[in-house]
């Protein structure tokens, strides 16, 4: 009995391509099918160079087109998309920026490509992780809220705003850069958290030495340049300090949320207090206080308070807001922190994984203050 081909592209329907989210068929990647009495041979194109699952594409393609009653074979060819269909995908998947600023090669914010997350319509909740100063942890943090919010069930993606120091790829156990499609990138995975990053662009010993405008631009590709797939979550590891890239930022998220870290000493409360004078100066919501380091945990339990303590409770009162966590530095936490393996993703019952949970599902139960809406724009 012949195989109807209905029930083939109905099957190729059901494989989603891992990195876009989207079925094959409406992503135009299947290239053929053809079939000879018990087996098909279906030949795809993958998005672009470098494309990072082809096994697992593959083995999804198999799966789907073998469960097929009748079948009993099944063969995968590959090739890749060619420039201009990979530039018809980019198009459908981000949109076509010519059109809207009126040239036909235009890219970014500043060339005519809004924000999507800033769209009033756009659903993505922006968390900008701030600290005013270096060394309270903020990176730490920001990577291990990021896989709790994934264990959460949310979709959660991380820009690595930090071009100087950049840490998220290597605290995530990233091991790959993005690969791209046209000019979009495609950021990589893991844990449930996709992450954008200059470490992917510079040699870890290299510096960047930029001013303003060439931060400001990296910053608005990597927001517009990026398949980001509609993420529940956009965390944003901020810089310490509240210089040019908060300054971008603040405009290019002008629905963001700032999360202040500090530690318990007065010293670091001092300086993180001037990170949350400049949310409200720039008009985004202040979400509440993390006290980051808030005791040394030992392996048996021992708990030692060797950063003080109250900084981030007089920090939450003088800026009006409240605490809502306070995450003790552990083993588990340093040393995932430098091996890769996040603690709360490798570690659960960890107190300062546990404390890092807490905190994603206070953050959870607490949705902006602020609506948005289109409808209620005033022209």
């Amino acid at each position: 009995m012949a195989l109807d081909q209905e029930d083939v592209l109905a099957a190729l329907r059901r494989v989603i391509e891992p990195q876009l989210r989207r079925d094959i068929i409406d992503l135009g990647l299947v290239r053929s099918v053809h079939g000879e009495g018990k087996r098909i041979e279906v030949a795809i194109a993958h998005p672009g160079h470098a494309y990072p699952d082809p096994e697992r594409l593959e083995s999804a393609i198999k799966d789907e087109v073998g469960a097929i009653k009748g079948v009993k074979a099944v063969t995968v060819t590959a090739d890749v998309l060619s420039e201009e269909e990979q530039e018809a995908l980019r198009r459908q998947l981000i949109g076509d920026p010519g059109a809207t600023a009126g040239q036909s090669e235009a890219h970014g914010h500043a060339e005519g490509r809004a924000v999507r997350f800033a769209d009033p319509d756009n659903r993505t909740r922006c968390i900008l992780v701030a600290s005013g100063k270096g060394g309270v942890g903020k990176s730490t943090l920001t990577v291990n809220l990021a896989v709790a919010l994934a264990q959460q069930g949310k979709r959660v993606a991380v820009v690595d705003a930090d071009v100087w120091g950049f840490s998220v790829p290597a605290m995530l156990g990233i091991r790959r850069p993005p690969f791209v499609v046209d000019r979009m990138l495609v950021p990589p995975e893991i844990h449930g958290v996709r992450c954008i990053s200059m470490g992917f662009f510079t040699e870890e010993d290299q510096a960047v030495i930029w001013r303003g405008p060439m931060l400001h631009k990296a910053l608005e590709q990597f927001l517009t340049d990026v398949w980001w797939d509609e993420p529940d979550v956009l965390l944003v590891d901020l810089p310490p300090g509240t210089g040019d890239i908060s300054i971008s930022l603040a405009g290019f998220l002008p629905r963001g949320e700032v999360l202040l870290v500090t530690t318990p000493q007065p010293a670091s409360q001092r300086v993180a207090q001037r990170a949350g004078v400049m949310a409200g100066k720039v008009n985004l919501q202040l979400l509440g206080v993390v006290e980051n380091m808030a005791g040394f945990t030992t392996p048996d339990g021992a708990a030692y308070p060797v950063f003080g303590e109250g900084g981030g409770q007089l920090l939450a009162d003088t800026l009006g807001t409240e605490v809502i966590g306070r995450i003790p530095l552990t083993m588990g936490l340093r040393e995932g922190g430098d091996s890769g393996r996040p603690v709360s993703a490798v570690a659960p019952d960890d107190p300062a994984a546990r404390a890092i949970r807490e905190t994603a599902e206070w953050i959870d139960a607490h949705p902006p203050k602020r609506v948005y809406r289109s409808e209620l724009k005033i022209v």
